[in-house]
C-alpha cells in the first residue's frame, strides 16, 4: 500500500497579470470593484511577487526528507490545483495519504473548504486522513517561539503583538437553527484556536500577560464586517500606553507571502511610524526544522490512525 503526505495551501499567482483571474477564484467568481483589483496588484508588485508557492514546495521537500514519504503540494486557488495534484497521486498509485492544511487554526469556512476540495477530488480512490487542526502542537509552538526569542533577546522591545488572518464575521457565526430537533452547530473554532496559539507561544518565551496582545490582520477590502480587533486599532491603543517599540509576530502563517511582506513589513510599519512607534518582525517559519518536525509528527500519527 503506497502512502504519501499532501500539503495544502492557499496558492498565489506567479505574476501580477494573473491577479484578476486569481481573485475571481478566491471569491468564487463574485466580481470585485476594480479599485480592489488594482490595490491587490499594487501590493503584489511592491514586494516583487509572493514567494508562497516556492516556499511551500520547499517545505514539502524538507518533509519528504524527514519522513521518507512522497510529499505532494496542492493549492486551493492557484496552480498546482488540489484536483490536479490528487489526480497525480492517483496515477502514482497512492492508496493512503495524510492531508495537512498549512493553516494550523481550523475554521469550517477556510480549512473546511480545503477538506471538501480534497475529498471530492479523491473520491474512493485514496484513503485520506485529514488533519483538521494543530494549533496547539508543541513543535509548532516551539518553532514560533524560536523565531520570536531571536528578536526578543536583543532587549530592544519586550511588547509583542501576535496576529492571525481575519475572516468575515459571517464565517464564524453559527446561523440560527429553526429545527430544534437537529444537533446544535458549535461555534467556529478559529478565533479561539488563533488566540490559543498566541497564548502558548507567549508562555513559551516567558512573556507576562501585560507584555503581549492579539489582533486580527488583513481584513478584506470587499466590504462587510470582519473579525477584529484590527492591528491598526491595537497599535493605537498600545501607543497610548506609552509603548514605542513593538514586535509583531503572525502565528497563523507558516511562510512569507503578501500578508506578511506587504501588510506587516510595509503597511503596519508605515502606520506605526505615524504613531511614533517602531516595529520589528521575527523571521517567518519558512524552512524551520521545527516546523518540518511538527509536520512529520502529524504525518506519522495520521498514517498510524
Amino acid at each position: 500500500m503506497a502512502d504519501a503526505v499532501l500539503l495544502l495551501a492557499h496558492g498565489t499567482p506567479d505574476v501580477v497579470e494573473e491577479i484578476p483571474e486569481y481573485l475571481a477564484r478566491v471569491t468564487g467568481g463574485r466580481p470585485l470593484p476594480q479599485s480592489v483589483v488594482e490595490e491587490v496588484s499594487h501590493r503584489f508588485s511592491l514586494i516583487g511577487g509572493s514567494p508562497l508557492t516556492p516556499l511551500t514546495l520547499e517545505q514539502g521537500r524538507l518533509l519528504a526528507e524527514e519522513t521518507g514519504l512522497p510529499v505532494y503540494v496542492g493549492m486551493r486557488n492557484w496552480k498546482p490545483y488540489i484536483a490536479d495534484v490528487v489526480k497525480q497521486m492517483r496515477d502514482d498509485g497512492i492508496a493512503r495519504a495524510v492531508v495537512i492544511c498549512l493553516a494550523p487554526q481550523n475554521s469550517r469556512t477556510s480549512v473546511g473548504l480545503y477538506r471538501r476540495a480534497v475529498f471530492a477530488a479523491a473520491g474512493d480512490a485514496i484513503d485520506l486522513h485529514f488533519v483538521n487542526d494543530w494549533a496547539d502542537h508543541p513543535l509548532l509552538v516551539e518553532a514560533f517561539a524560536e523565531r520570536l526569542r531571536a528578536v526578543l533577546e536583543d532587549g530592544e522591545a519586550t511588547t509583542v503583538l501576535f496576529t492571525a488572518h481575519s475572516v468575515p464575521c459571517r464565517t464564524v457565526l453559527s446561523a440560527p437553527q429553526t429545527d430544534t430537533s437537529a444537533p446544535q452547530q458549535p461555534p467556529d473554532p478559529y478565533p479561539v484556536e488563533a488566540k490559543q496559539t498566541a497564548t502558548l507561544v507567549a508562555s513559551r518565551v516567558g512573556l507576562a500577560p501585560h507584555q503581549w496582545f492579539f489582533a486580527f490582520q488583513s481584513q478584506g477590502m470587499s466590504g462587510g464586517p470582519w473579525l477584529g480587533p484590527t492591528v491598526e486599532d491595537t497599535l493605537t491603543a498600545i501607543q497610548q500606553q506609552g509603548v514605542t517599540k513593538i514586535v509583531i509576530q503572525p502565528i497563523g502563517f507558516l511562510c512569507d507571502h503578501v500578508e506578511i511582506l506587504y501588510d506587516i513589513d510595509i503597511g503596519f510599519r508605515e502606520y506605526a511610524e505615524k504613531l511614533g512607534m517602531s516595529i520589528r518582525r521575527p523571521e517567518s517559519l519558512n524552512s524551520s526544522h521545527l516546523l518540518t518536525q511538527a509536520l512529520a509528527d502529524l504525518a506519522r500519527r495520521g498514517l498510524q490512525s
